[in-house]
Parts: structure tokens; C-alpha cells; sequence
């Protein structure tokens, strides 16, 4: 008989509010810390993510937090709602971690907590999860997204091995929504504002436009779905990147919540590899 194994539970992490800044005016940036935050660690990518739980703690919640006893018990209408959000920042020394959130008014769920959030509110989360790094061995590197992905690429700018080239192209709605960024030399920037435009309607036809420089590339694109898929296409078939040299994926999806993105993401993406896949070989029989 087969033995099955039994997942292990995963930790529940409970961050306090310690500040909340501003930092353009549609970013709302949260830092937590306290000693809810003892056993979180991150491994050093720069795209960490944690997976925030709401509604957030209240008066008669058990702890420790046990996320599949309450799935086991309860019905699921008290089942917490699960968002993903990247870490921007992790201090080990302060044991402060930061996390950005892009904020559209009163809309949503994660970002008007963030935006309602005041010193010593509770956050609880899983994580971290993420697989990115800049690495030392590339030639040049390129980092393009939308809001959703800026708090990845700043992370990643500020990891970028020393004296190394990146071309960063960040679709941000105008200028108000720009943030400052470690920009030594060698790493090149582009703000593209949509002023009121569809999400990638800039960014899309930027990097088509562009003539791309030559050597090893390793690429990080993230942002709206529909983007992506268009970029990877570039990435994957018009100019042969291996698949290995990109981090690329749908942060979220116009016209979708993400408990609707989600349970759709697996199909989605499945879909743009058989497109993908298709697209190549006809590139090889011709």
C-alpha cells in the first residue's frame, strides 16, 4: 500500500502595522513588523511573495492560527480570502517587512485594508514563495512591468550585481506615479504613462519598437495578464529567448478579481503554451 503523505501546515505569520507611507498617490506602503514576524525569513530572491489572509485578526480568532482547522470546521462563507502581494522589503536586522499596495479608491479588498491601516492593526500572511534573482552571469538584464510588478523590480534593481546593464520599462498610470529608484550606472529606465490608456497599450509596442541589445539576456516581466501574454510571445518566439533566462508571469487580469484569476491562471497559462509551442514549430518547419 501506497503510504500517503500528509501536507505539512503551513505557517501563519502576524504582522503589526508599524507605519504607513504614501509614497506616490495610488501606492500605499504598509510595514509590519513585531514578534509575529520571529519565524519569517525570505531566501535572498527578489521577488518574494506572501499570501495575505482576510479578514484580518479579531476578538475569539484561535491561535495559533490554523488555516486548514478552520477549512475542516467551518462553513466555507468564514473561510479566510487569500491576496498575494510582493514584499518589497525585508529588514532581518529590524525584522521590518514592507509590502506596497496599488490603491484605485474604495475598491478591492487588500488595498483598502492597506489604505485604512493604522499603527498596531494585525496582518496575518503565509509565505514567502518566489523563485527570482538578477544573476551574476548575464549580460544584460530587462525588467518590465506595470504598478503590480514595480515593488519586484525595485527589489531587484537594488540586487543587481555591480557594474551590470539593465533596461528597465515601467507602464505607470502619469508621472505622479513615479517612485525613486537605485539607478547606478548602467541601468536604464523608462517610465511609459498611459494617462488613462488600457493596461499595456504602452508597454507592449515600447518593447516591440525596441531594438534589443545583443548578448545573454535575463528577462523579468510581470504585470496584467493580457500584457504578458503578448510579451512572452516576443520573448519566446519573434526573438528565441530561452525559456530559462525569463521570470515571466500574469500578476493579475483585467476584468478579473484574483480568486477569479486564479482559479483560472493553471487553464490560462496551458493555453499560452500550447500557443507558445505551436508558434515555435511552425518557426522551425519554415
Amino acid at each position: 500500500m501506497t503510504e500517503r503523505r500528509t501536507r505539512p501546515k503551513r505557517i501563519v505569520h502576524t504582522g503589526r502595522v508599524e507605519r504607513v507611507e504614501r509614497p506616490t498617490p495610488h501606492m500605499v506602503r504598509v510595514v509590519l513588523g513585531g514578534e509575529g514576524l520571529a519565524a519569517f525569513e525570505t531566501s535572498g530572491v527578489t521577488d518574494s511573495y506572501v499570501k495575505l489572509l482576510f479578514p484580518p485578526p479579531a476578538p475569539g480568532d484561535p491561535e495559533p492560527y490554523d488555516v486548514e482547522a478552520i477549512k475542516a470546521e467551518r462553513p466555507r462563507s468564514e473561510w479566510p480570502v487569500t491576496r498575494t502581494y510582493t514584499v518589497r522589503a525585508w529588514d532581518p536586522r529590524t525584522r521590518e517587512l514592507t509590502i506596497d499596495f496599488v490603491y484605485h479608491g474604495d475598491v478591492g479588498l487588500a488595498a483598502v485594508w492597506a489604505a485604512q491601516a493604522r499603527p498596531g492593526d494585525l496582518l496575518r500572511f503565509f509565505g514567502p514563495g518566489g523563485t527570482y534573482a538578477p544573476a551574476t552571469e548575464s549580460d544584460w538584464h530587462l525588467l518590465v512591468g506595470d504598478e503590480s510588478a514595480l515593488p519586484a523590480i525595485a527589489a531587484s534593481l537594488e540586487q543587481l550585481p555591480e557594474g551590470a546593464t539593465a533596461h528597465v520599462f515601467l507602464e505607470i498610470e502619469n508621472a505622479a506615479e513615479r517612485q525613486e529608484l537605485r539607478t547606478p550606472e548602467g541601468v536604464h529606465v523608462r517610465w511609459l504613462h498611459r494617462e488613462g490608456a488600457r493596461v499595456g497599450s504602452l508597454l507592449v509596442p515600447a518593447l516591440k519598437e525596441w531594438t534589443f541589445p545583443e548578448g545573454d539576456l535575463q528577462a523579468f516581466v510581470h504585470g496584467e495578464a493580457g500584457m504578458v501574454r503578448e510579451l512572452r510571445r516576443l520573448l519566446r518566439v519573434d526573438l528565441g529567448v530561452p525559456k530559462e533566462r525569463l521570470s515571466i508571469s500574469g500578476y493579475w487580469r483585467l476584468g478579473r478579481n484574483e480568486d477569479g484569476w486564479q482559479a483560472s491562471k493553471a487553464e490560462w497559462n496551458q493555453s499560452v503554451e500550447a500557443e507558445e509551442a505551436a508558434a515555435l514549430r511552425e518557426r522551425v518547419d519554415v
